[in-house]
């Protein structure tokens, strides 16, 4: 069976079954807690194949196990404990064999005493145990004596490693002003050390640095405010560091550090104040609307969404004058001209503006009120300004038959300024090319030229100008619109040549015409035409005109029996009325030529000249003549021929007979 070890002086051996067992851990567990070093040799251990009885009642079994304090620092191998089987003899002729972790490189036996010692520096934070295999071999045969069997040795922990922050440096922020208590961050410190053998690795935080701003929690390592009314505005950034330290924090115990920067958010705990309480300012009473007066700034101890302000004005008699806008970058606010100023009727005007934080926390009402106001006063200064026409706009209507030189408009200006200089008055000719208008220089009475014709220009928009006498630099203008209205000075006529036909076989009251008219004016209820024959045609025999009342008139015969060889053509005179005041006319003539139809009206010809034909040739030998010649032309010329059918000749229908 296999025994391993000492048993303070004593020689007797337990043996329990080809198990590892190892005595003394009572005396081993009081030397470690009291934190004296084990000296080597404590540590004993047997192997056996049956089960023996122990006269030690005392102590406590651990079985198959070593145990071995790590860090050793002496010269000599370390002294692990000893491995014995009862067949050993003490000759030599037992070999012991060693197998496993670390056996050979770590651990090392006495083949021939069964002395196991650690060669290396042992770790537990490493390696926190070693699993190795035992067997006894007959030396001379190699024939193994007992069964291999397995056993741990086991590091024991020494405090040598020093808690660690390992997420450190920390960085933290609270707001400002938080009550006393209010959780700030939690740091955690590791200590590579075994938490379940003594207090090596057991943690406790405390604050190096920091206080009385902060505290910590010294088993949580919570930070927390330990300060009431901590203000931002007084100080911002905090630099805390923080100490964790194992044992307990006993005194030996090992200890690390780790720095937490915190910076205080702020909080609207500040109210506005104008630094300022007046201000002055002064603008040009010719300054456009929407520019620039000035700038008022409420100045807030408080910065971002806490610091941002809203400018109104609240009073004074400039509110209807100016305007106030507040500058989102800058926080200032930006006086601007909201309507156009005049030094003449208005020379200054006061403002009360208030600034006020539009984002506000409840719990600091207290501190407020988080508004102020200021007084802003603001001169407006004279400038030389243009004349300045009253109305500003004319518009003008005058007929069209107006005499030259009648004046038309008064246009009036003025001097603004308080000097009020004389106002002298010109037409811009760039808007008059025509020359139609003249303005007198001093009166501004505006008159005709020219004749004025809205058939040619019913519109007119010219400028006139007003120029200061002693400073001819200032100039005003006005634009005036003249409409030139229309008179009946133009007659209704015929907007083309009217010529029409009427055929030898005509009946009396056959229409051969419908003839129209235009007028150039325009007369406010439109256009109404009246036609009836000249005076010098009112006997006509032949025609008459019939008015049909919509501006438009029928030619009627008044006989038939109409005959080109008597007279080929007729001239109707026609007059044409309008209903203007007063009432003009003009005379249109109307060409009628007589004209030789077939039954149905179709003209056959209008020229007397086709019965003019040879006394010795009839128009039946013609057409035979005609005839014969088309039936000696070639098939195809004839083919083509036969499209011009029906053809005229000598303004006189002639039909081809049908040839073979």
């Amino acid at each position: 069976m296999w025994t391993s070890g000492r048993m303070s002086n004593a020689k007797s051996w337990l043996g329990l079954g080809m198990s590892l067992y190892f005595w003394g851990l009572m005396d081993l567990t009081t030397t470690v807690l009291s934190g004296t070093p084990t000296p080597p040799g404590k540590l004993e251990a047997l192997l056996s194949d049956k089960p023996q009885s122990h006269s030690r009642t005392k102590r406590s079994w651990v079985w198959n196990q070593f145990f071995v304090l790590e860090e050793y620092t002496g010269t000599d191998p370390l002294y692990v404990g000893k491995l014995h089987s009862d067949m050993d003899r003490g000759d030599g002729s037992i070999k012991y064999i060693l197998s496993g972790e670390g056996a050979g490189v770590v651990f090392t036996i006495d083949d021939t005493t069964g002395d196991i010692h650690a060669i290396q520096r042992l770790d537990r934070e490493e390696r926190a145990q070693y699993t190795l295999r035992a067997q006894a071999l007959d030396r001379r045969t190699g024939r193994p004596m007992e069964p291999e069997s397995e056993f741990i040795i086991k590091i024991q922990d020494i405090n040598d490693n020093e808690p660690k922050f390992l997420d450190g440096p920390y960085v933290a922020t609270v707001p400002e002003m938080s009550p006393v208590g209010t959780s700030v961050i939690q740091v955690t410190a590791t200590d590579a050390d075994d938490p379940t053998y003594g207090n090596s690795a057991r943690v406790v935080y405390s604050i190096l640095q920091g206080q009385p701003y902060f505290s910590v929690d010294s088993k949580t390592g919570v930070i927390r405010t330990a300060l009431m009314n901590m203000d931002r505005e007084a100080k911002e950034y905090y630099e805390v560091i923080i100490q964790a330290k194992d044992m307990g924090g006993q005194l030996g115990g090992l200890a690390g550090t780790t720095t937490v920067n915190i910076t205080l958010l702020d909080v609207n705990d500040n109210p506005p104040r104008f630094p300022q309480k007046h201000y002055q300012m002064s603008v040009l009473e010719s300054a456009p609307v929407s520019s620039t007066v000035g700038r008022v700034f409420a100045k807030d101890l408080d910065e971002g969404i806490n610091a941002e302000m809203k400018y109104t004005i609240v009073d004074g008699d400039g509110a209807d004058a100016f305007d106030i806008n507040t500058d989102p970058n800058f926080q200032v606010g930006i006086i601007t001209v909201k309507k156009p100023l005049s030094f003449e009727s208005k020379k200054s005007y006061t403002l009360k503006v208030e600034g006020a934080n539009p984002h506000l926390e409840m719990r600091f009402l207290n501190l407020g009120p988080f508004q102020d106001t200021t007084t802003v006063h603001i001169s407006v200064e004279d400038v030389d300004e243009p004349p300045i026409f009253e109305p500003g706009f004319y518009f003008v209507e005058v007929p069209e038959d107006v005499a030259i030189g009648t004046t038309i408009q008064i246009i009036s200006a003025k001097d603004p300024d308080v000097t009020n200089n004389s106002i002298r008055y010109s037409i811009d000719r760039s808007s008059d090319p025509g020359r139609f208008f003249y303005v007198d220089i001093t009166t501004g009475a505006l008159m005709t030229a020219r004749p004025l014709d809205r058939e040619e220009f019913s519109w007119h928009n010219i400028t006139v100008l007003a120029m200061e006498m002693n400073n001819p630099s200032q100039v005003g203008s006005v634009s005036v619109t003249i409409k030139v209205l229309d008179v009946n000075d133009n007659a209704p006529e015929f907007p083309r040549f009217y010529e029409a036909f009427v055929c030898e076989n005509a009946k009396a009251g056959q229409l051969i015409q419908t003839v129209s008219a235009v007028d150039q004016d325009d007369p406010h209820s439109g256009q109404h035409f009246y036609y009836s024959l000249a005076p010098e045609a009112a006997n006509n025999p032949n025609f008459t005109v019939r008015d049909n009342q919509d501006n438009t008139a029928r030619i009627l015969t008044r006989r038939s029996g109409f005959r080109q060889q008597e007279q080929s053509v007729f001239h109707l005179p026609i007059l044409i009325a309008d209903s203007g005041q007063p009432v003009l006319s003009s005379t249109g003539t109307l060409t009628i030529q007589v004209c030789s139809c077939d039954d149905f009206g179709h003209v056959l010809s209008c020229s007397p000249e086709a019965y003019m034909l040879p006394v010795s040739l009839s128009r039946g030998a013609l057409i035979a003549i005609l005839a014969c010649i088309f039936v000696l032309l070639d098939p195809w010329t004839r083919e083509s021929l036969r499209f011009l059918v029906p053809v005229f000749i000598n303004n006189t229908l002639l039909q081809f007979p049908e040839c073979p």
